[in-house]
């Protein structure tokens, strides 16, 4: 039997908890990229609470940040260079419009 992993992330496809501000601040200051949990505490500090949507809107994105990070190819997405996305981008469009 093998061990198994102590932490959501660290299994393929796996992301920690995010349902609750603190676990979304635990997951971005473990998992976040650099300066995450900053802006996210700067960005929250600045929105009206009552303003639900703009809450709910700021966790969601920052949530998303959590889950990038945790995924592979979310993050080889990321590190592509822009020549190799516009060499991809011009590929497609040739195969889709050949003359």
């Amino acid at each position: 039997m093998t061990a198994q992993p102590d932490h959501p992330a660290d299994r393929p496809g796996g992301a920690p908890p995010m349902g609750t501000l603190a676990q979304l601040r635990a997951a971005l200051s473990e998992w976040g990229f650099p300066g995450d949990r900053q802006r996210f505490e700067q960005e929250l500090d600045a929105t009206d609470l009552d303003d639900l949507t703009t809450v709910r809107e700021l966790a969601q994105a920052y949530r998303h940040r959590v889950l990038l990070r945790c995924d592979g190819q979310g993050m080889a997405a990321l590190a592509r260079s822009s020549e190799d996305v516009h060499a991809e981008l011009r590929r497609k469009m040739a195969e889709a419009n050949p003359r």
